[in-house]
């Protein structure tokens, strides 16, 4: 795997990796890898003939108070598992090189940011849509490939690249998690003993939702259920839970369409999101 730093070289390897028509996939990453990243690079290399990830935390995604300086950094690790998933190529810009002095645009996806996560977290999505598009227009990817756990995340990305005719596929990749449910996060280190045992009642809770709204509940009930359980489970606060529209985000106050199930809770310091599909036959 070719590692590089200074964007200058950027431009000959990507050459160097489209030589003879083959097609790269774009894996965009903060670091600090699990078995979730590496999954979005073994779909990376079906759907490409070539794999170039990037390593970046983003600082305008970081909101105030945020964990921006206590972001798990691990650099060496995730290098070598990148090599050994079989990555072609990484990119490790600086601040400097994806802001450089002057910089002043932002990208934004007003209606799929606003609630759920846009609400918890003012200019979170801004951030992320500025540094996705700015990836995505300077290696030009024929795909690039999120993991489905930020879901929220995948269908703004989805929309701007639509939006802009940026040209890449944007693939999602099912959420991997740890045997006993929870989904793997790169934030889970922040968690406690302790409050690793409890969070597990944070999936497991959401399965119930979606198993009751499957059998026929009333939506509003399932989703009070689920929010009382997390709550007693020893999560600190419920963000949200809610059934949405898994193209618009809208919530569904009952079964329609493709649907999905998503929240976010608090347990000591860490905040946990995660989310999955329901299925209601018409």
């Amino acid at each position: 795997m070719q590692t590089i730093r200074d964007i200058g070289k950027l431009g000959s390897a990507l050459v160097a990796l489209r030589a003879g028509g083959h097609r790269v996939a774009l894996v965009p990453t903060m670091g600090a890898l699990h078995a979730g990243h590496l999954a979005l690079v073994e779909e990376a290399k079906r759907q490409a003939d070539r794999v170039v990830a990037t390593i970046f935390v983003n600082p305008l995604q970081f909101g105030e108070g945020e964990d921006l300086d206590h972001y798990p950094r691990q650099e060496k690790e995730d290098a070598r598992a990148l090599d050994q998933a079989g990555c072609d190529l990484l990119w490790i810009p600086t601040a400097e090189q994806i802001y450089p002095a002057g910089f002043s645009t932002t990208v934004s996806v007003p209606g799929l940011s606003k609630r759920w996560e846009g609400e918890a977290r003012p200019g979170h999505f801004d951030g992320v849509a500025t540094v996705v598009t700015k990836l995505l227009s300077v290696i030009r990817p024929e795909v690039a490939v999120f993991g489905e756990k930020d879901f929220q995340q995948l269908a703004i990305i989805r929309r701007l690249a639509a939006d802009l005719g940026l040209g890449a596929q944007i693939a999602g990749v099912p959420t991997v998690r740890d045997e006993d449910g929870l989904a793997l996060s790169s934030r889970n280190a922040y968690l406690t003993y302790d409050e690793r045992e409890w969070a597990v009642a944070f999936p497991k809770s959401l399965e119930r939702a979606v198993a009751e709204i499957e059998g026929g509940a009333a939506v509003p009930d399932a989703l009070e259920n689920a929010g009382s359980a997390i709550r007693n489970a020893g999560f600190s606060a419920v963000d949200y839970v809610a059934l949405v529209d898994s193209t618009t985000l809208e919530p569904l106050e009952k079964p329609a369409g493709t649907m999905r199930l998503i929240a976010a809770a608090r347990i000591g310091k860490t905040r946990l999101i995660d989310n999955f599909p329901v299925e209601v036959s018409e």
